[in-house]
């Protein structure tokens, strides 16, 4: 006897919601009150469902017309933090111009990651998350659909865009040096999973699991090469890229090390948490601390001061990723440049 397909109406009366709200939880799931989503999800694996056909949403071209964009985190991490929202603005713009969807696909809870992959109705994934992102790109590639990495090694066989990290990082490092700083410590976002948020040495991030840490740590191990200095000298904090964080740990650091005079930040998150942390010691920017951050969100220009940092064409990583997937020609690495932003929170040390 053949066994009855499970469909998603089956799915909505098991799990006591109406079949559009079941529709959402699988298509559009920012839209579902998180706990209504675990229900739904919950009966969908107890059914077995295989989730949405995709045939009952073909568009000309015999495709869906979406996007799935996966991240490690939960989904309202995609409208909380800064750099996530600037990247999806890059990718909807694209979507927007062909007329397509954009389709937010949340991994955090990693017994629901393959299914949430297994069941997107997409064309295609773009992948961008320093955790676990070797995993999820795996799971992407298993629905044999185009996926580009972003801020990640692809590997073989797929496309990515990456920017130009290590000379991003050796032009912060260099702008503190040329300013007549030696006294410097480093916020490092987070090197490996686990975490290990404290003080840690040049060795983790020199061999850290993510290609972001890896690179920008060499860049300013070179910078600090041509002034005799080895980034083994500098104390070296890590930290979540979350501001309340990363102001803690700066002030452990300076607490810690009170003779720093400059601080480079991994990230404008943890540069503005600096800036927080030197704020609660007394300390000035910049006439007490100087602080150098990395991306250029829009927060670094309306600091207080205004935030010095390694400028990264944030939107266009995200055009350029979206046009990858519609394009589906043969795999290849964009690598986009960067360049320093001078402003008011850096200055010769007193």
């Amino acid at each position: 006897m053949k066994k009855r397909i499970v469909k998603l109406a089956d799915v909505a009366k098991a799990a006591k919601v109406s079949q559009g709200t079941a529709s959402n939880v699988f298509n559009r799931p920012e839209l579902v009150r998180p706990e209504v989503r675990e229900r739904v999800e919950a009966s969908a694996r107890r059914l077995a469902y295989a989730g949405p056909d995709p045939k009952g949403r073909l568009l000309r071209g015999g495709k869906v017309n979406a996007i799935g964009i996966v991240m490690a985190d939960d989904t309202a991490y995609f409208f909380r933090d800064p750099f996530a929202r600037m990247l999806l603005s890059g990718i909807a713009e694209v979507c927007d111009e062909r007329g397509a969807g954009v389709a937010l696909v949340s991994t955090n809870r990693q017994k629901d990651a393959a299914w949430r992959i297994q069941t997107a109705v997409v064309d295609g994934f773009i992948v961008h998350c320093l955790r676990v992102g070797d995993r999820l790109i795996s799971l992407a590639r298993k629905r044999h659909l185009p996926v580009v990495a972003i801020d990640l090694d692809g590997g073989n066989g797929m496309s990515s865009v990456v920017i130009d990290d290590r000379h991003g990082a050796y032009l912060a490092a260099r702008h503190l040096l040329d300013l007549g700083h030696r006294k410097i410590g480093l916020l490092s976002l987070e090197a490996a999973d686990p975490p290990r948020p404290g003080f840690v040495d040049a060795e983790r991030l020199r061999s850290a699991e993510y290609r972001t840490e890896r690179e920008r740590a060499a860049g300013y191990s070179a910078a600090l090469a041509e002034h005799g200095i080895e980034l083994d000298q500098l104390p070296i904090m890590e930290s979540l890229n979350e501001r309340q964080a990363g102001a803690s740990h700066a002030r452990e650091l300076l607490a810690a090390r009170p003779e720093t005079t400059a601080i480079i930040a991994m990230s404008d998150v943890l540069a503005l948490a600096a800036i927080d942390a030197a704020r609660a010691r007394g300390l000035r920017v910049p006439q007490d601390l100087s602080v150098v951050g990395f991306d250029d969100i829009p927060d670094a220009a309306t600091a207080d001061p205004p935030l010095t940092t390694i400028a990264q064409p944030i939107v266009e990583k995200g055009r350029i990723a979206a046009r990858l997937i519609f394009e589906a020609g043969p795999p290849r690495t964009e690598t986009l440049g960067v360049k320093l932003v001078e402003r008011a929170s850096t200055a010769r040390p007193r």
